[in-house]
């Protein structure tokens, strides 16, 4: 096999689902020594991005995305200790949790696959979260992004509540404000001052990633 025909089996994989041929082509891409980036950002994500876009032409559904993140995520998890020690150095720092008061959290576990597979270093403070917790770990680690979502009206204001803690503290102009979720629309996001919103995981990683293309 080319190294091309290698980088097109591990998209392969991961669009089609099969996390036993993520494995064997990711350490096929290590034995005819493909560089563990290129195989993971050449190949499994590009598979990745693929399934983002069947998921919002509603090809794929919620269940299919996540057979085919861990498909990626075992292709990942044998390219990973090949990386350069500092390959992710320069990485932008992504706080991602569902806000306090819903634990509804698949969404927000697809973005975080994504975001991890393109390069981000996510801290992924999960579900429920306390309001207070997302600017805490913003500060603590020097996050350039929060991402919040819910899937309950009920705890949409929770997210006014960080946008204006992260004013407080003086770190707003650092931080892009990033929501989403079921009720959430670009108009409540311009009501309370976060930067973006996104429709779905897919839009959401694909504006991240925008936007660090466009820092860079």
């Amino acid at each position: 096999m080319t190294n091309q025909q290698i980088l097109d089996a591990l998209a392969a994989a991961v669009i089609e689902m099969d996390e036993e041929g993520a494995k064997v082509a990711a350490q096929a891409a290590i034995d005819v020594g493909i560089g563990a980036f290129e195989a993971i950002t050449e190949g499994l994500v590009k598979g990745m991005n693929v399934v983002g876009d069947k998921y919002e032409e509603q090809e794929y559904f919620i269940p299919e995305v996540l057979i085919c993140s861990d498909a990626m995520l075992a292709g990942l998890e044998i390219l990973k200790p090949h990386l350069p020690k500092d390959y992710n150095q320069s990485a932008e720092k992504v706080v991602i949790g569902v806000v306090q008061g819903d634990t509804h959290d698949i969404g927000k576990n697809i973005v975080k696959i994504m975001l991890e597979a393109g390069g981000f270093e996510v801290y992924d403070l999960g579900r429920n979260v306390p309001l207070m917790s997302f600017v805490d770990k913003a500060e603590e680690v020097g996050a350039t992004v929060v991402a919040m979502a819910t899937l309950m009206t009920t705890t949409m204001e929770g997210m006014r509540t960080v946008v204006e803690e992260l004013e407080k503290r003086g770190i707003r102009d650092k931080v892009t404000v990033i929501i989403g979720g079921g009720p959430i629309s670009q108009a409540f996001a311009d009501e309370i001052k976060a930067d973006l919103y996104a429709s779905d995981a897919n839009v959401a990683v694909r504006i991240l990633t925008n936007r660090q293309e466009a820092v860079a």
